[in-house]
């Protein structure tokens, strides 16, 4: 019904930059927050950073200073650029999306299936 799809992924040296995008397709009838998450090799899914309709932003202290949010609500698209790229941000990045699929619809949360980024040194 709801699809996320990420585009962006790649390989990059120290201190390039990358820039994801998300689309959101399907029977959407409103979407609240949406984001970006990351999961390294033998880690955790993290956080790296949301944004709500009305633009507030909420980053990981590690990426601060260095990656964008940025949202498109007449396309259903979110953007992340990153900047000053370290080792460290080497991951699976994951698309996030809380949506609604009918009027008076439970809020829903939904995944895309991950991009890469590698960072080399």
């Amino acid at each position: 019904q709801v699809q996320l799809v990420e585009s962006g992924g790649g390989k990059v040296q120290a201190g390039g930059s990358l820039r994801l995008s998300c689309a959101a397709s399907g029977r959407i009838f409103i979407i609240n927050a949406m984001g970006w998450y990351r999961q390294a090799p033998g880690k955790q899914r993290e956080l790296v950073v949301t944004v709500t309709t009305d633009g507030t932003t909420n980053y990981a202290e590690s990426v601060k200073g260095r990656f964008s949010i940025s949202r498109d609500n007449a396309k259903n698209m979110v953007y992340l650029q990153m900047n000053s790229l370290k080792q460290e941000d080497t991951a699976l990045y994951y698309c996030n999306a809380q949506i609604r699929t009918g009027l008076g619809y439970q809020w829903d949360e939904y995944w895309g299936q991950g991009t890469q980024v590698t960072v080399s040194s």
